[in-house]
């Protein structure tokens, strides 16, 4: 496997985000056990990162024909050199937010809806994408008022951070995730004829409090990666880590409570 070389354009690091491949696949687990076979099936995937795991529900579904679709092109490329033969699977590059799709039998999307700004639009899209009897299951993040998310807000707001960020961080995504009775609401106003949606808490334990800081430079800090230089982003990582300890302090091992949102709808 080649090494992967991330600039302040690509903000996305497959080998970062893999380095808690057995704590993320937990939500996948949940999320693929509410969902029914498609045998001979259309499946897509949104935000498939590296794509082991779309190669996985392409296999658990029975589909004939899934695609992965992720707007970051060193993870297609992973998903693309590691799992490229595998029969019905295949990988595009595309934007959610944009996204439309036709006669699916899944709509499916593991921690990814969390990164577009306006969910009541975007699960009518998706819903529209569906063909008669299909599905939709989504999994996003809940842990924004989390320290771990909102010290990222605060180091931001920090000189030099704010002058290079043009007072202008990165957005809070928690604004964007709605709460689960919220999507209940909005999934059976578009039809659902059964959904199951859930709030969960997943536990890990990680090895220590600073293992908080690698786990979200795989996710949460991808933005400040993508805008800051390599040296500032270094900065603002270290900073990041000083206030994290200061607020979590020093153990190990560190418990990391992580609220996530599930939902899985089939429709008419």
């Amino acid at each position: 496997m080649g090494v992967v070389t991330v600039t302040p354009i690509e903000g996305w690091n497959p080998d970062q985000y893999e380095r808690f491949h057995a704590e993320r696949r937990q939500p996948f687990d949940d999320l693929v056990a509410l969902c029914q076979p498609v045998p001979g099936g259309r499946v897509v995937d949104l935000g498939c990162g590296t794509g082991h795991l779309t190669a996985e529900l392409h296999e658990h579904m029975q589909a004939a024909e899934t695609v992965g679709i992720d707007s970051s092109e060193s993870m297609l490329a992973r998903a693309r050199a590691d799992r490229g033969d595998v029969a019905g699977l295949s990988f595009a590059a595309g934007d959610i937010a944009s996204w439309l799709g036709h006669d699916l039998d899944l709509v499916f999307a593991n921690a990814s809806l969390q990164w577009v700004d306006d969910h009541l639009n975007l699960l009518a899209r998706m819903r529209t994408a569906l063909a008669e009897g299909g599905q939709l299951a989504f999994q996003v993040p809940s842990n924004y008022r989390h320290p771990s998310h909102l010290l990222a807000l605060q180091v931001a707001n920090e000189a030099p951070f704010i002058d290079a960020l043009e007072a202008n961080a990165p957005e809070d995504r928690g604004r964007f995730v709605l709460s689960p009775e919220i999507y209940a609401d909005l999934l059976y106003e578009l039809g659902a004829e059964k959904q199951v949606v859930r709030m969960q808490v997943y536990g890990h334990e990680l090895s220590s409090t600073t293992d908080v800081v690698e786990w979200v430079m795989g996710t949460l800090l991808t933005p400040y990666r993508t805008r800051l230089t390599p040296e500032l982003f270094a900065a603002f990582v270290e900073r990041y880590r000083e206030r994290l300890i200061e607020e979590l302090g020093e153990r190990e091992p560190y418990f990391y409570g992580f609220r996530r949102i599930l939902c899985w709808a089939r429709f008419n």
